[in-house]
C-alpha cells in the first residue's frame, strides 16, 4: 500500500502545528525555520524549507505526484527509497519517514537533481531542483 494513501485521512500539522504541539506537551519550543545565523554552527544547512505553489512544480513533478499516489511503476529503481535527510534541512524525523522519487529532467543523461520526498504526513511533499541543497514544501492549496 502506498504510505501517502493510507494517510489521507491524517492532516498536515505544520510549522504552527508543531510548535502548538510543543507547548502543549512541554519542552523546549524552537523556531520553524531559524535564520543561520540562529542555528548552531555544527547544525548549520545551506538552505533552508520554503515552500512552491503545487501550480508552480515542473510538469514532470506532476507525473511523478501522480506515480507515488498509485504506487508505481516507477522509471529508477531507487525511487521509493528512504531519504536519509544527511543535510539535515528537512525536519529531522525518524529513519523511514521520508522516501524520495525522481522528477525527470528533460535533457539529462541521468537521474537528474530534481527529486520529490515525502514524508508520512498527508500532502508532505517536498520538492528539490538542487539535488537536496534545498528543498520547497509543496503547497496544495495555491
Amino acid at each position: 500500500m502506498n504510505p501517502r494513501s493510507r494517510l489521507r485521512g491524517t492532516v498536515r500539522i505544520g510549522a504552527l502545528g508543531a510548535l502548538l504541539t510543543t507547548v502543549l506537551l512541554g519542552g523546549q519550543a524552537t523556531a520553524a525555520s531559524p535564520t543561520l545565523a540562529d542555528r548552531p554552527a555544527a547544525t548549520v544547512a545551506p538552505f533552508a524549507v520554503g515552500d512552491i505553489c503545487y501550480t508552480d512544480l515542473p510538469d514532470e513533478a506532476y507525473d511523478t505526484l501522480d506515480l507515488i499516489d498509485a504506487g508505481g511503476p516507477f522509471p529508477y529503481p531507487q525511487d521509493g527509497t528512504v531519504f536519509q535527510n544527511r543535510e539535515g534541512i528537512l525536519p529531522s524525523q525518524p529513519s523511514g519517514y521520508y522516501h524520495e522519487y525522481t522528477v525527470e529532467t528533460p535533457g539529462s543523461d541521468d537521474r537528474g537533481a530534481r527529486r520529490i520526498v515525502t514524508g508520512e504526513g498527508y500532502e508532505e511533499d517536498y520538492y528539490t531542483a538542487d539535488h537536496y541543497a534545498s528543498f520547497d514544501l509543496v503547497d496544495f492549496d495555491c
